[in-house]
């Protein structure tokens, strides 16, 4: 028996657990509070990617009448050659079986509907991928054509990181999805309330929290609540998470506490503890913080408990237990190098710093706590967790779920784990600002940082003024540079239909992403269209970027709001032609296409410049350090060798350093003195010593001993070593 039951309902990702409820026990953990955690939609997912269950489902499908396309009547013409071989493909995706691989690889193993139409690009994009990566994205595709046949012939609301997810998206009215839930369950419903009802039977809580992060998980969370309560009313339910924090803020219907007892907004720590003490104790009245609830025939919104929220530093470790952490699935849906960190491999989720230190971009929802309240977690501390979940989970990775993740925590982490001598994996989201130098980016690859992702979101300098992002497109295209030439991948999240975005810097700004990929410095890319939600700076102050509101009347969700654009541009458009052409662009073609290529409808010519990127690169070293930077060590000790060179009587004492790297050897001769002094140095620079030295420091140490720091510190053969791991940070 636990107090509480945490779950995560149907879908959100096949890979890895959402990280929510793992968060939320690594807490309830500090506190005593005894707690277990589900994560429904990968265990449904796995009840139903089986022989037995699609067997099933191929009967009820043709006793219904509802196979009318012609790609379901192949399906369930080939539903033997579809149900042989699931069960070991889904072992397969789950790592349990990799000889598999060469079977799938082979042209007549998997049985091929329209999901396969694109296998004419397989070499083109996975030429270089190899064997494995190939069979993950065949495999995906086959499961993919499952996923097509259950759409149309059994449940029109499935997806395999969404369920229903239309009823949740912009449901200013709970009409549509309340009507929903008066219906019948559905074929999915029933494998996840059966489920469901399996771990109250064991767990027997005297609470459930069901967290919904996005609208694809509200459907299945309002099933849950309403299984519960119809079958177990005695347990008080909760809802939390991503899409209460957002769309829920002005809930008034009544009819949702039908479903669920309490609902709470923000950072759930307290929230929580507050209500396991108030279900385990004999009050009638009492303080919550942040929760809706029904009293007196209305809907209460609670937030009069005068504690404080917990900081980071006090939330302790996420704890994964519980959760079938051998039993995610990996696949790759398209060949796009981000999108496979997202999908492939299991990640322990981590957050560098609560909340958003930049907080200013404009489309972005600033004015709720979860961006607005800053709070970074010590190096130390995030190292230690490392360490913890490494220990828990057997896994290496570490995705850390930032909005943007700050430069400064990055370095620091980075040290922390170089000094410790972790062997780990991971990315992270950032801002493309300037304070990526090429050898902070050096040193968070040696770390073991292989991606980032951050916001180029529309490539004008102008509407990145007016998105308040802080960067530039030349400062963008630098700081891309320095990553890629220390081989950290870069994924860049684009943006059209700004309010005032004219089609001109439409296709301006595809101009300048097609330059960012030619020239390599950036390798994947998405673009998507900017949609206003209530709690952005553009959304509580239209009027001043140009656009008119169409506001409804709310009593359920509100976020996204509908609007009219001074321009009268429609954005839609555009859609198919960005998308088209960065496919293209990812895969290294198209760059010597017209733009106008990419578009069946009329567009201008660009007015950029076509070196524009390549200028904005071209930038001069300046040979200026500030004083308080760090001078950091990262490479080996060199062998030493002594020598001297007599001319015109003249006899110089010199040291030969050889510094040996995993791939080559760098050799650097010094005056024996100075050679001394600089093998002295670098034992003190080192990520294992206690202080770190200063770029003063270091200078100042060397003018005690020497003339011309600069002329040494800027000659070629210490530049050579800077390359090997001298950094200044």
């Amino acid at each position: 028996m636990k107090d509480l039951l945490l779950i995560t309902p149907p879908f959100t990702q096949l890979n890895t657990p959402y990280p929510a409820t793992a968060y939320l026990k690594g807490f309830l953990n500090t506190k005593e509070i005894s707690s277990f955690q589900m994560d429904l939609g990968i265990e449904v997912i796995l009840e139903l990617f089986t022989q037995e269950t699609f067997k099933d489902l191929f009967d009820i499908a043709f006793e219904n009448d509802t196979i009318v396309s012609g790609n379901c009547q192949r399906i369930y013409t080939l539903r033997e050659d579809y149900l042989q071989p699931l069960n070991e493909v889904i072992l397969f995706l789950q790592g349990k079986n990799q000889t598999l691989a060469r079977q799938i690889c082979t042209d007549n193993f998997l049985p091929q509907a329209s999901r396969f139409e694109q296998l004419d690009d397989m070499d083109w994009a996975f030429g270089s991928m190899g064997m494995q990566d190939k069979a993950k994205h065949l495999a995906t595709l086959y499961l993919e054509d499952l996923s097509d046949f259950i759409i149309e012939c059994i449940d029109e609301n499935f997806g395999f990181s969404r369920y229903a997810e239309r009823l949740g998206q912009s449901a200013n009215s709970f009409n549509e999805l309340y009507a929903h839930l008066q219906l019948d369950i559905t074929f999915i419903d029933a494998i996840t309330l059966s489920i469901l009802e399996k771990h109250i039977n064991q767990i027997q809580p005297k609470m459930v929290c069901i967290s919904v992060p996005f609208p694809g998980n509200l459907y299945s969370a309002f099933r849950c609540a309403q299984y519960l309560k119809e079958n177990y009313p005695s347990i008080k339910v909760s809802m939390g998470g991503g899409f209460p924090n957002t769309e829920l803020r002005s809930l008034k219907d009544v009819r949702v506490f039908e479903f669920f007892d309490f609902i709470t907004l923000d950072d759930g720590e307290l929230p929580i503890e507050l209500l396991h003490k108030y279900i385990t104790s004999d009050k009638e009245e009492f303080d919550f913080k942040r929760t809706f609830l029904f009293q007196n025939n209305t809907v209460v919104y609670n937030n009069n408990s005068t504690e404080k929220d917990y900081k980071q530093s006090e939330v302790g470790t996420p704890d994964y237990s519980d959760l079938l952490l051998n039993n995610y699935i990996s696949v790759i849906e398209i060949a796009n190098p981000m999108h496979s960190l997202w999908s492939d491999g299991r990640w322990n989720k981590l957050t560098m710093a609560h909340g958003c230190y930049w907080g200013k971009c404009t489309f972005c929802d600033i004015s709720l706590d979860y961006i607005k309240i800053y709070e970074p977690i010590a190096a130390k501390t995030l190292v230690d967790r490392m360490e913890e979940l490494i220990a828990q989970t057997g896994e290496n990775g570490f995705h850390f779920v930032d909005e943007a993740a700050p430069p400064a925590l990055m370095k620091a982490l980075a040290l922390e784990i170089i000094k410790r001598k972790l062997t780990v994996t991971w990315w992270t989201n950032i801002r493309f600002e300037k304070n990526f130098t090429r050898d902070l980016c050096s040193l968070l690859k040696a770390s073991g940082c292989i991606a980032v992702s951050g916001g180029l979101e529309v490539a004008s300098d102008r509407l990145l003024k007016l998105i308040d992002k802080g960067v530039t497109v030349e400062q963008v295209a630098q700081v891309t540079r320095n990553f890629t030439e220390v081989n950290i991948m870069v994924h860049s999240y684009l943006m059209y239909g700004y309010p005032t975005q004219t089609i001109q810097e439409t296709i301006d700004s595809l101009e300048m992403v097609r330059q960012l990929f030619e020239l390599g410095i950036l390798q994947s890319g998405f673009w998507h269209q900017f949609a206003m939600t209530a709690h952005s700076p553009v959304g509580m102050n239209p009027e001043e970027y140009g656009i008119k509101p169409n506001y409804q009347d709310i009593t359920f969700a509100n976020n996204d709001v509908e609007f009219v654009d001074s321009t009268g541009i429609d954005h839609t458009q555009f859609s198919f032609g960005l998308k088209k052409s960065l496919f293209n662009f990812m895969h290294g073609i198209g760059f010597d296409s017209l733009i106008q290529d990419w578009f069946d409808f009329k567009v201008p010519d660009t007015t950029i410049d076509p070196d524009y990127i390549s200028d904005s690169l071209a930038t001069e070293t300046i040979f200026n350090t500030k004083s308080t930077a760090k001078i950091v060590w990262l490479g080996n000790t060199p062998l030493v060798s002594e020598f001297t060179k007599t001319k015109r009587g003249q006899t110089r004492h010199l040291l030969q350093l050889a510094f040996h790297t995993k791939t080559d050897c760098i050799e650097l001769v010094l005056e024996k003195e100075t050679g001394e002094w600089f093998l002295d140095i670098l034992e003190t620079l080192t990520p294992t010593s206690q202080k770190q030295t200063s770029f003063k420091q270091l200078k100042t140490d060397f003018e005690t001993h020497f003339d011309d720091f600069e002329l040494f510190w800027y000659s070629k053969p210490v530049q050579n070593i800077k390359e090997l791991g001298l950094l200044v940070l």
